[in-house]
């Protein structure tokens, strides 16, 4: 493939690509580039908003490009700022590290493991003395810091900035710096600090990174980016089945940002799928089953996605459930606390939220956790108490 070519693959579904000529230029020259993504272990688990950056990541690997992951050990005691309208709570180096321990792992899912170069950048930020970082400092202005959204928004609402979170991007360009990476890549919440890197690399007489930005994807409420922080994502962790039966409870207008961001279906089969469900020719509860093995696929293997689905179908299209499940009436915003409680299956609250911690609440197989959780959902999912009991789910007009 030309080089032209390659720009134009590389290209698709990005949001910001700065800039097209360097890229060219650099590929000319170099052939085999430095792709840097950066993640911070604030979380144990990679998910779906951090598969759709991989999977570019993976498109660079397959034109023979080099991947360096960056497991954040060190940054993610500062935390990222991006997208907060608080300071973050700092965490511990036992935190982090616990967090970190299955990021490569989960990541292998997608990305080629012989084409990938893991490092954590306590190796080199833990080592900085206090006269390396004024140096690094005093190349970026705090003009040019509060030009960043959520610093700007926050000193207008009089909400405090600490000065480790300026250090944030700084850091994370530091890494850009010590790898000498060609190509960082990234949500189009990073896209701040990528451009501080490109700054800074110029500053250390290095050439500028191609900064690389992804769209970021809902989670399943439909609203929300996905996040654990909003407890509406889907982990590579997480079970077949737990997987497949969240993808089935996003809501409908999601399913084709999955398709286009989450898996390898052809783009004019995915708008043949659009264009019948705008038509009422096509259940969108069908696409999301082929969505959802997909999905399951990329994280596990057709085995796995086959059974999932064979699981899924067994109980959501009734051929092991009873036809006439008691019906559960929800008003808006009740909590799962409140939908259990009307099951009348436990005779206490303490006892529905050991039953939540637990794993034995579930709607459309999807295992709840939080007994404060606001479930979406469609007239007609199912709810499991438990092992055997079963409900459908009706929304109060």
């Amino acid at each position: 493939m030309n080089l032209k070519d390659q720009l134009e693959v590389i290209k698709k579904d990005t949001v910001d690509f700065i800039t097209e000529e360097e890229f060219l230029d650099k590929l000319n020259r170099k052939k085999q580039l430095k792709v840097k993504l950066g993640v911070d272990p604030s979380r144990p688990d990679l998910h779906l908003g951090h598969a759709v950056v991989l999977r570019k990541l993976r498109q660079f690997q397959k034109f023979g490009h080099i991947v360096y992951l960056i497991i954040g050990d060190f940054t993610a005691r500062i935390g990222d700022p991006s997208g907060r309208s608080k300071t973050r709570p700092l965490l511990s180096e036992e935190e982090v590290r616990e967090n970190s321990k299955t990021y490569v792992e989960q990541a292998f899912k997608i990305l080629d493991p012989n084409k990938t170069v893991i490092k954590f950048n306590s190796e080199w930020l833990s080592k900085l003395t206090f006269e390396d970082i004024i140096n690094l400092t005093s190349r970026y202005t705090v003009a040019r810091m509060l030009e960043r959204d959520d610093f700007n928004k926050r000193l207008a609402e009089n909400e405090p900035i600490s000065i480790s979170e300026f250090l944030y991007p700084i850091a994370q360009a530091y890494d850009s710096i010590v790898i000498e990476a060609d190509v960082e890549t990234g949500g189009t919440d990073q896209l701040f600090n990528l451009l501080v890197g490109r700054k800074l690399q110029e500053e250390f007489g290095q050439e500028p990174q191609i900064v690389v930005t992804m769209p970021l994807i809902e989670g399943t409420d439909g609203n929300l980016k996905m996040s654990k922080s909003y407890n509406n994502y889907i982990a590579f962790n997480d079970t077949p089945d737990d997987i497949f039966g969240k993808i089935m409870s996003i809501p409908d207008h999601l399913i084709i940002k999955y398709m286009t961001y989450l898996t390898d279906i052809p783009r004019d089969k995915i708008k043949d799928y659009e264009d019948k469900m705008k038509n009422d020719k096509i259940n969108p509860r069908d696409v999301k089953m082929v969505l959802a093995e997909e999905v399951v696929k990329m994280l596990y293997n057709e085995e796995e996605a086959q059974k999932a689905k064979d699981n899924f179908i067994a109980i959501f299209q009734k051929k092991d459930m009873p036809d006439d499940l008691p019906e559960i009436l929800v008003q808006e915003n009740e909590t799962i606390l409140d939908i259990v409680a009307k099951t009348n299956v436990f005779d206490s609250n303490s006892e529905i939220k050991r039953a939540i911690s637990q794993g034995a609440i579930r709607i459309n197989d999807e295992k709840i956790d939080d007994f404060k959780f606001v479930p979406n959902f469609e007239d007609g999912d199912v709810l499991r108490v438990g092992k055997k009991n079963y409900f459908r789910l009706k929304k109060v007009k």
